[in-house]
């Protein structure tokens, strides 16, 4: 068919220009195609509690969601997000006015930076970063401005004096993730309070995506940034059942946030999904309420294929960044001889069957990412241990 235009002009929007198929879609297709093992894009291969599950079924059966669900989402599910914010952080929400259920977090990100940046605002992220952040801010017309988080003793961590720096008078929003996807890190409670007094004198919006909160290792604490003297009225905090619940599929999210910055989102946010998942949130609602010996055992057992996936990269040659949260490893691949994420993630299926995902593709400067190559560990224990395998042949 002919195209109905006289114009030269391009057919996508000026400002997604830079932004193509994503890597993920990319690396899982690689994945199928050479039949390797997939641990990339970061999805769980076994599904969530059984009695999760039971109650979308049971949603279903009963017609609750089967139509349009309310705008902010079902009374049950805001009640047990702000039940769940209560009980693990002290933090008071309303559920009638201070909690909007989305789209997962994807679409939270995405309709917090489309109500709060306007054209010309610049936007403060942590690099690497997601990358729906980068396309989100494009999409809003701002400017992201990174600062990166470079390795340290083993990890990957937070230069304050570079953050303070990097905000000027056009700064609208600080956009904040811990735990940190793809490196690991957990922003300690210093970092953070750090962040927030530089919030308050600034007189900075935040935006903070919290989706591992309960994917932390070891001695790491999360802390959530509207916990921090300042700070509730300017946090837009994000939350997501996917990567707690192994249902990544059902996208429902969150937003928890003051009255007027939820109206914000949720003013962006009709114009996107306007609603979605109606019986997933009856059983998310369900979910958010497991007793904590569910939070407690779903950590332990991440942090046992952190160890096994971490202990086998290192023995096949990897620098291996430990992570102290989500479920994702960064690695360095310059001891095995190579500098070029993108190429070693292209070859690495046709040489031993694993996929993985080139960081670079989180950073603005792609040469400061170039060498880090991200494995996701969300698997079954037998699928690590064959890639464990294969990859030290």
């Amino acid at each position: 068919m002919a195209r109905m235009t006289s114009s030269a002009r391009p057919l996508l929007n000026r400002r997604l220009a830079e932004f193509g198929t994503t890597i993920f879609a990319e690396m899982s297709a690689l994945a199928v195609r050479t039949g390797a093992i997939n641990l990339g894009q970061g999805f769980p291969d076994t599904d969530g509690p059984e009695q999760v599950r039971e109650a979308a079924v049971r949603a279903l059966r009963d017609g609750r969601g089967n139509q349009y669900p309310p705008g902010p989402g079902i009374p049950e599910l805001r009640t047990a997000i702000a039940d769940h914010q209560r009980r693990r952080y002290g933090l008071e929400f309303d559920p009638d006015t201070e909690v909007l259920v989305t789209a997962g977090a994807t679409e939270a990100i995405a309709a917090s930076l489309l109500a709060l940046v306007e054209p010309g605002d610049e936007v403060v992220a942590l690099e690497p970063y997601y990358d729906s952040y980068a396309a989100s801010i494009a999409l809003a017309g701002g400017t992201r401005v990174p600062v990166t988080l470079r390795p340290h003793e083993g990890s990957f961590r937070l230069d304050l004096d570079e953050l303070r720096a990097a905000i000027t008078p056009r700064t609208r929003l600080l956009l904040i993730n811990t735990p940190h996807n793809p490196t690991g890190t957990v922003l300690t409670r210093a970092e953070l309070t750090a962040v927030a007094e530089l919030a308050v004198e600034r007189d900075l919006l935040v935006v903070t995506d919290e989706v591992y909160e309960h994917l932390t290792y070891d001695d790491a604490e999360h802390v959530p940034l509207a916990t921090l003297p300042g700070m509730r009225g300017r946090t837009v905090t994000i939350g997501s059942s996917g990567k707690t619940f192994s249902f990544t599929g059902w996208k429902v999210g969150w937003v928890t946030a003051a009255p007027e910055l939820v109206t914000a989102v949720r003013s962006a946010k009709q114009f996107l999904t306007y609603v979605s998942a109606g019986p997933f949130q009856y059983a998310i609602a369900e979910a958010l309420a497991l007793p904590d010996s569910y939070f407690e055992e779903f950590r332990a057992s991440m942090t046992a294929k952190r160890d096994l996936l971490a202990a086998g990269l290192t023995d096949a040659g990897f620098t291996v960044f430990r992570p102290q949260g989500t479920y994702f490893i960064t690695t360095d691949i310059r001891p095995l001889g190579f500098d070029d994420g993108f190429a070693f993630c292209r070859a690495l299926p046709e040489r031993c069957g694993v996929v993985a995902i080139p960081n670079a593709v989180f950073y603005d400067d792609r040469t400061a990412g170039a060498p880090f190559v991200r494995f996701a560990f969300c698997k079954r224990d037998e699928v690590l241990s064959d890639a464990v395998t294969r990859l030290k042949a």
